[in-house]
């Protein structure tokens, strides 16, 4: 009985898992799963049965919910969230396609290329998966298709490059993420009796993800050049006039150049350079980018007071659902380190063999299986506040910690049969492309990802040599 009751923890994070599998909403499941096992707690102990729950844990509560709605760092969610927003509204992407389009289109894998260039930019300017999928789908897949590309290779691209906005900064996944890894390395030092200044930052996870994020972005085209040259009849060139005919940009290439890359690429600029060059937090950058966002907006003419309210709505939707995420999955992890979660984690740990590597290893598998049914968010703030602290004590680099994480979910994401950015594909897809060909042109872009992962482990200088000189 004893035994049993030392697993409660683990019994909770179960079934919380099951409940979200079911389809219950994910901020009510984790507040309400953890709130009956408080209650469960607190009866068996006036039972007189031993049950490890320290309720003295609940009582930080109400400061957690005041520190959730007064921190400055996830300020920037909203407002990164109005910028991508506001940049999908008004049309910003399909013009900047365009542009891409027409400049690689007449090259063998042009359009493959243009297509991984676009959805780097749509992820540096978004971060959200799905929107760039679907946005990337309806306006790149039609064209493609049309101009004989293979299905497998454009369906394939097109998924790859959506889940870049896990790992191109300034990505919502990285502001979450290091918001709650400072909360874990704090923890982490506290355990050990030991403080240093050292603290990890939204803005860390940014310059810590550029190289491997550029990284993916070469790799993806070079794939899609190799495969051109080898198998032409999958991506043949096109015929630049044809092609500026059949978008509508008769005449010379150069304006539409100059209206719809150089704005979208100055704005990223603006937004990264800010946080780069210290000038300003990522709070305020995410400022800087939705005024921006606005601003190429009411210079392309397509704001009134209908995409305005749209705009709103959606952000103000995305955003309450974070937040009501993060209350819920804050009342979780006190539950859950009321029954000593975060005791019996550390154990098990310690007892797998392989030490840090070891640990790490099942931390990676169990992260990228909960990829299959769970998204970014409900990872980031149930999964790793718990196993976060403890891989921190055994002294892994937190900013290295958080790009694995990140590049991991995104593998996740894309992996079949579950993968998230399959379903937002296969929701706008036509009917004649089967979903077994979606399954198919992923497995290249699996692989470089993998590759990718293999390359962080075993040089994480990858991910923390930029933040250390910067």
């Amino acid at each position: 009985m004893e035994v049993l009751l030392e697993f409660l923890p683990l019994l909770l994070f179960a079934t919380v898992c099951a409940a979200l599998m079911l389809g219950y909403p994910v901020a009510l499941t984790l507040a309400g799963t953890a709130l009956l096992f408080a209650g469960l707690g607190h009866f068996l102990l006036q039972l007189g049965v031993p049950v490890p729950f320290e309720a003295r844990y609940l009582e930080a509560m109400p400061n957690r919910l005041y520190g959730i709605m007064t921190n400055q760092t996830l300020l920037a969610v909203p407002l990164f969230v109005l910028m991508g927003v506001l940049l999908e509204k008004s049309r910003v992407a399909e013009t900047l396609l365009d542009a891409m389009t027409l400049l690689f289109g007449a090259l063998r894998g042009g359009l493959g290329i243009a297509v991984v260039l676009v959805g780097m930019l749509l992820a540096a300017s978004t971060g959200i998966v799905g929107a760039t999928v679907v946005t990337m789908g309806l306006l790149s897949l039609p064209t493609m298709l049309k101009r004989g590309y293979s299905p497998q290779l454009a369906t394939g691209s097109i998924c790859a490059t959506g889940t870049l906005g896990q790992i191109i900064p300034p990505s919502i996944a990285l502001v979450l993420l290091g918001d709650v890894l400072s909360n874990a390395y704090q923890q982490a030092q506290l355990a050990m009796g030991v403080w240093s200044p050292k603290t990890v930052s939204v803005g860390d996870l940014f310059v810590g993800a550029l190289i491997p994020g550029l990284l993916l972005v070469v790799a993806y085209i070079l794939y899609v050049t190799i495969t051109a040259w080898l198998r032409p009849q999958a991506a043949p060139a096109a015929d630049r006039e044809a092609l500026m005919a059949e978008l509508g940009h008769a005449g010379s290439l150069w304006p539409l150049l100059f209206k719809g890359l150089i704005p979208p690429v100055l704005l990223i600029i603006a937004v990264l350079g800010s946080i780069l060059g210290g000038l300003a937090t990522p709070t305020e950058a995410s400022a800087v980018g939705a005024t921006g966002a606005l601003l190429l907006a009411l210079a392309n003419r397509r704001v009134d007071l209908s995409m305005l309210r749209e705009s709103v709505y959606a952000t103000t939707q995305v955003t309450s659902m974070v937040f009501m995420i993060l209350i819920g999955a804050a009342l979780f992890s006190l539950v859950f380190r009321a029954f000593g979660g975060e005791a019996l984690v550390t154990e098990l740990f310690e007892s797998l063999p392989g030490g840090v590597v070891g640990a790490t290893l099942v931390v990676m598998l169990v992260i990228f299986l909960l990829g299959f049914i769970l998204d970014f968010i409900e990872i980031t703030f149930v999964v790793v506040p718990i196993v976060g602290p403890v891989l921190l004590m055994m002294d892994i680099d937190p900013i290295w910690l958080g790009i694995m994480i990140a590049v991991n979910l995104q593998t996740s994401f894309l992996t079949p049969p579950f993968g998230f950015a399959l379903f937002y594909l296969r929701g706008v897809t036509p009917e004649s492309v089967p979903t077994s060909a979606i399954y198919k042109g992923v497995i290249p872009f699996i692989l470089l990802q993998l590759g990718m992962l293999l390359a962080l482990a075993l040089f994480p200088g990858l991910a923390t040599w930029l933040p250390s000189i910067l």
